[in-house]
């Protein structure tokens, strides 16, 4: 498997995205594109693409976004999405439409030399809070965009805002030892979950008219498929899946069974929906 050459202190990152967790990220890239397209409406709503700009999707995973906002910019305008992960990239290309002006790359975004002013948007959806040196990549990122060229990206607000990650991770750490706990700096999925944070990276990076507009989810995380499909969920990605990395089959049983009793007390026909939070963060370069 090719894996990108990177700034040193996003190795840990690398590994971990082209290893089994990308993989599983990749193996789910539909269902997540249905349990995340709350957040992808809003996202390409405020990003208002037109056709003919050119745009960079950082962390683009297995290329939901790129994708969707290809289509809007087509035929003259142009999508680069760049990933850090060789199996979620390999994901994108296959399921991008042929024609589509969409280009995947295998790079580390803090590092890759970019053409300067090449870009009219800087985008991402949860992409960009997994920088080890966040105001190092920024600052690469904005020698990408033109004079006066935007920034809209999405990205989690603390964890108390996000039940529907942390409530099967609470039930999970019934059976099992809690993880190690994270520093606010840390790359993770909570790395932006503060305004001030996210407002300091972008302004040392060189951006101005920074904004946050925090947006409230309700996430299906059954994505309709009834209880069995939101408990599968919860153990294929996300903290509880981490959690319980490595314990025994009689363990992860055990687990399972609490979190379908606390994921049924919010079924609903066949969804099992749970409340979320992003920061919705526009600025220009």
């Amino acid at each position: 498997m090719q894996v990108p050459s990177g700034h040193d202190r996003n190795a840990d990152q690398i590994a971990y995205w082209n290893g089994p967790g990308g993989q599983r990220w990749s193996d789910r890239q539909e269902a997540q594109d249905i349990l995340l397209r709350p957040v992808s409406r809003i996202l390409i709503e405020r990003i208002a693409a037109r056709p003919g700009e050119r745009i960079l999707d950082v962390g683009c995973g297995c290329g939901g976004l790129s994708i969707a906002l290809a289509g809007q910019v087509a035929p003259s305008g142009h999508v680069l999405g760049v990933d850090i992960s060789t199996p979620m990239l390999e994901r994108a290309r296959a399921v991008a439409p042929a024609g589509l002006p969409a280009e995947f790359v295998l790079a580390d975004a803090t590092v890759h030399p970019f053409p300067p002013a090449s870009f009219d948007l800087l985008v991402s959806r949860f992409g960009v809070m997994f920088f080890a040196d966040p105001v190092v990549s920024f600052a690469n990122l904005r020698r990408a965009l033109k004079p006066g060229g935007r920034v809209v990206f999405a990205c989690w607000r603390e964890p108390k805002t996000n039940p529907w990650m942390m409530a099967p991770l609470q039930a999970v750490y019934r059976h099992v030892p809690k993880l190690p706990e994270m520093a606010p700096d840390d790359p993770g999925p909570f790395a932006f979950a503060s305004d001030a944070r996210v407002r300091r990276i972008l302004g040392d990076a060189g951006f101005s008219d920074v904004a946050l507009e925090a947006c409230a989810l309700s996430l299906d995380i059954a994505i309709g498929n009834g209880l069995d499909a939101a408990v599968q969920s919860a153990f294929e990605i996300g903290p509880a899946s981490r959690a319980l990395e490595g314990h025994p089959p009689e363990t992860r049983e055990a687990a399972r069974q609490s979190v379908r009793d606390l994921l049924a007390q919010h079924l609903a026909g066949e969804s099992v929906t749970l409340s979320g939070s992003i920061w919705l963060v526009t600025a220009r370069a």
